[in-house]
């Protein structure tokens, strides 16, 4: 059906939204008020999907996400489901202490653990909860120390474009690889905290300019809201012939190929739980018809 409609023949990621249940309530989360939401997956389902993906678009990784992954109550089984069929596995998570079992069950089928942060300490735990930037980085140590390579998410705020830099220094010293910088979309929770909204994207400038200066070691990507190349009005997610960078399932099954467009409700295609099949169900405002451009990730110069 991708195929057919938009000509996508091959996927290289897939996040998997398992659930939209979570442990916290993130200013910054784009789910919310569907983090109270019942949805999903069966650990059938979550395989079909995974079987369809890998069989027709030839897929080569996916990152298993949320709400929270780790709450999810099959999330060793489909990791290693993954795994076997030979598919590239990711995680990303708040990394909350509590976690810590869950995560040493998952680890021997992850190529990658990821932590979403939003900034040093304080800035963090006033976005997220008490104590939880500190859990997080255990987190990290615990994984680096069953040897696997670790990364960290942030999604970037009014309040917190001075603290890219020092937090990718003590992530740096932690070990974490990559720095994988967002902009904020005002939706779900961040649309009840548009302070936090960076207005002027000029101040984008000043972040490029100390990364630049600050010479990490650790890897930083930009979104393409952030990164200081331009951009152009197609959705570049669709690379030449037919290869799609990524695609995204909610826990209902909506497939969304925009990052700009998650969380907004506007998919044009479906993955029916029932039928194990994409279906196509356009709208006058799916990400098609009003051309949403996608995300596209660039990774800045090194030091």
């Amino acid at each position: 059906m991708l195929d057919q409609v938009a000509g996508i023949v091959r996927v290289r990621m897939f996040y998997l939204q398992l659930q939209y249940k979570c442990n916290m309530r993130c200013k910054t989360c784009f789910h919310g008020k569907l983090l109270d939401a019942p949805d999903q997956f069966t650990l059938a389902e979550a395989c079909a999907i995974l079987d369809h993906f890998r069989e027709v678009y030839q897929l080569e990784a996916v990152t298993l996400l949320g709400g929270e992954p780790l709450l999810y109550p099959h999330i060793e089984d489909v990791a290693a489901y993954a795994k076997r069929i030979g598919l590239r596995v990711e995680i990303c998570t708040n990394g909350h202490r509590g976690f810590r079992s869950r995560i040493q069950a998952v680890a021997p089928w992850l190529d990658k653990f990821r932590v979403s942060l939003d900034g040093l300490k304080d800035r963090h735990d006033v976005i997220r909860q008490a104590g939880s930037f500190e859990g997080a980085i255990e987190m990290v140590d615990l994984v680096r120390e069953l040897g696997i390579t670790t990364g960290a998410t942030m999604t970037v705020t009014e309040g917190n474009l001075d603290d890219v830099v020092p937090l990718a220094r003590l992530l740096e010293a932690h070990g974490v690889e990559e720095l994988k910088l967002h902009a904020l979309r005002l939706v779900g929770n961040a649309a009840e905290n548009p302070d936090l909204e960076v207005v002027d994207a000029a101040r984008y400038a000043g972040l490029h300019q100390q990364i630049e200066d600050a010479r990490l070691g650790i890897r930083i990507v930009y979104d393409s809201d952030l990164s200081p190349e331009p951009t152009g009005e197609q959705c570049s997610n669709l690379v030449a012939d037919g290869w799609l960078d990524r695609i995204e399932s909610d826990p209902r099954g909506g497939l969304t190929v925009s990052c700009k467009a998650v969380g907004r409700d506007v998919n044009a295609f479906r993955w029916d739980k029932t039928t194990q099949l994409i279906n196509y169900e356009p709208r006058a405002n799916d990400e098609f018809a009003v051309g949403i451009p996608d995300v596209v990730y660039a990774t800045a110069k090194a030091g």
